[in-house]
């Protein structure tokens, strides 16, 4: 199970297993992470969970947030990467405890391409089985709206779109090909007619998206 390991001046304090969806982190009470210190924010950051990775998210804080030296608004996780939160770290770790940690700054950093409302994590980084599917051509299509007739390619390892706090899903490019997840919000997104809830849902060429009132056709032509 992920974990995140909140530490002050190189000493770790808490291990905290990621068990939601949404891990609130900032200043207030109401936080599941409070960091009760100068330069956090009171709401100052989430890191997002679903069954393709996690992703940190710097909820507009006054001071921001850096990971592995950078400063980001987004970012997909991978093991290891270290978020700097004013006078504290917090360490990502896949299946680490307390006791084997190390705090490593790295160089690595992901990009990521705004689009409106749709955004795209650019930093793949599964395995060939992931490459292969990447090497076909596979789109979403806004089909009403402000955005009708835009395409993105999905050709990176998470596509989300929605606002967050509002509402989010992610498409995602797993060993089995591609999926989508919802991540936030009250309404779940919708595929051929059938709510997918909480689970993962498979995509096929042609498969009709319904999210919080737009429409959306996934095209995939192997």
């Amino acid at each position: 199970m992920p974990t995140i390991i909140l530490a002050k001046d190189g000493i770790a304090l808490q291990e905290f297993p990621l068990l939601k969806e949404r891990t609130s982190i900032g200043r207030r009470s109401y936080n599941d992470i409070v960091i009760d210190a100068a330069g956090i924010s009171a709401e100052h950051a989430v890191i997002i969970s679903h069954p393709v990775g996690c992703y940190f998210e710097d909820l507009g804080s006054t001071n921001g947030s850096q990971i592995n030296g950078r400063v980001v608004t987004k970012h997909l996780l991978e093991d290891s990467d270290v978020i700097a939160l004013a006078t504290h770290t917090i360490q990502y770790c896949a299946t680490a405890s307390m006791d084997d940690s190390i705090m490593v700054l790295a160089d690595n950093i992901s990009g990521m391409e705004d689009l409106g409302d749709i955004q795209q994590i650019t930093e793949p980084s599964y395995r060939d089985s992931i490459e292969a599917i990447m090497s076909t051509t596979a789109v979403i299509k806004i089909l009403n709206g402000a955005s009708a007739g835009k395409e993105v390619v999905l050709n990176k390892v998470l596509t989300t779109i929605g606002r967050p706090g509002r509402h989010v899903a992610v498409f995602a490019i797993g060993p089995q090909g591609y999926s989508l997840t919802h991540v936030e919000g009250e309404d779940y997104p919708v595929v051929n007619g059938a709510s997918i809830g909480m689970l993962t849902q498979s995509l096929n060429n042609g498969d009709q998206i319904h999210l919080s009132g737009t429409d959306i056709v996934f095209l995939h032509e192997v």
